[in-house]
């Protein structure tokens, strides 16, 4: 059993991955003798090598390019973008190379491709550096779309996306990065990777989050309980595909519903789990199913931002909210 943040989760993660299997490459701007911005793969080029752990060029569509390449020749890479603000010129890429690849080949063509994103805000950056684009890839069918929410998932997530045969947008809490857990590297992972996880029971209402809200959202659900709330958190780990099940099961339980993201209102995921909530919980539900997520804007300031992420009182109002119907 040991401490680990969740960088260095996705770290030992990745080099648990290449080291079962040397067909594993790494590739991306700044991570091998850097190790990366946010140091996530510090190490592993000094321990696999330069063909292994490769750094490109700034150019993100050639880095996703020659992933592909690699994919039709049997490799598995994993590639990282270095900010989702970035991620946009390699977008051509992903959507119509990527995300198609297996279809368009009748499923003779695997595309195991992993690339890893951070994403989300709270780090004070600058433009282009605290986005949340994880809708533009939920919508892409052909592509799996997951996040990790602690270091212990992140460590057995990465480690699940690079053994998938289909490709995997792997979303990484960028502000998370430092939160710590115990990891016993023993005990199998406890979830298979498109499964949400219920970490906290409730019963009077379900916070349905992932990613860096997952832990605004147990603070919220610890917080309520001095107004006597119980309130049930589901991580959903998965946000292509949802894990319906795990989620209606909830919500059919606690008949309220409250979706977390940072993502803005409009067309994001939240939008979807509460049509589908709508449609299958309906007999359910004591109250509409309630969206707390970030503004319909562009991401704004770094000093403004506070004001425009969700955060522990935002989730209580929306709690509020739906238990006054």
């Amino acid at each position: 059993m040991t401490k680990i943040t969740l960088g260095k989760g996705i770290n030992a993660g990745l080099r648990a991955a290449m080291e079962a299997d040397p067909k594993v490459v790494v590739m991306g701007e700044d991570i091998g003798k850097l190790g990366g911005v946010f140091r996530v793969t510090e190490g592993l080029q000094k321990d696999f090598g330069e063909d292994r752990v490769i750094d490109t060029p700034l150019a993100e569509s050639g880095i996703i390019g020659t992933a592909v390449g690699l994919a039709l020749r049997g490799y598995r890479p994993v590639c990282e973008i270095q900010f989702d603000g970035f991620v946009f010129p390699a977008y051509d890429q992903i959507i119509n190379q990527v995300a198609k690849m297996h279809y368009r080949s009748m499923g003779k063509i695997k595309m195991p491709v992993v690339i890893r994103i951070p994403y989300g805000g709270g780090i004070g950056a600058v433009e282009h550096h605290s986005e949340s684009p994880e809708a533009l890839f939920a919508h892409v069918n052909g592509l799996k779309v997951v996040t990790c929410g602690d270091p212990v998932d992140a460590y057995w997530m990465i480690q699940q996306a690079i053994a998938s045969d289909d490709p995997v947008v792997f979303f990484e809490p960028k502000r998370r990065y430092h939160e710590k857990a115990e990891l016993d590297e023993s005990v199998p992972p406890a979830l298979p990777l498109h499964q949400a996880k219920v970490v906290r029971e409730g019963a009077d209402a379900t916070l349905l989050c992932y990613g860096p809200m997952v832990k605004t959202c147990v603070q919220a659900a610890e917080a309520a309980v001095e107004d006597g709330r119980n309130l049930e958190v589901v991580d959903l780990r998965t946000i292509s595909p949802f894990d319906l099940p795990t989620i209606f099961a909830s919500v059919k339980k606690t008949g309220r519903a409250v979706v977390v993201h940072e993502a803005t209102l409009s067309f994001g995921p939240g939008s979807e789990i509460a049509a589908r909530v709508s449609e299958e919980c309906f007999y359910h539900l004591e109250a509409p199913v309630l969206r707390v997520t970030g503004f319909d804007t562009p991401y704004p300031p770094s000093r403004m931002e506070e004001e425009y992420l969700p955060d522990l009182d935002r989730v209580l109002d929306g709690v509020d909210r739906v238990m006054g119907y």
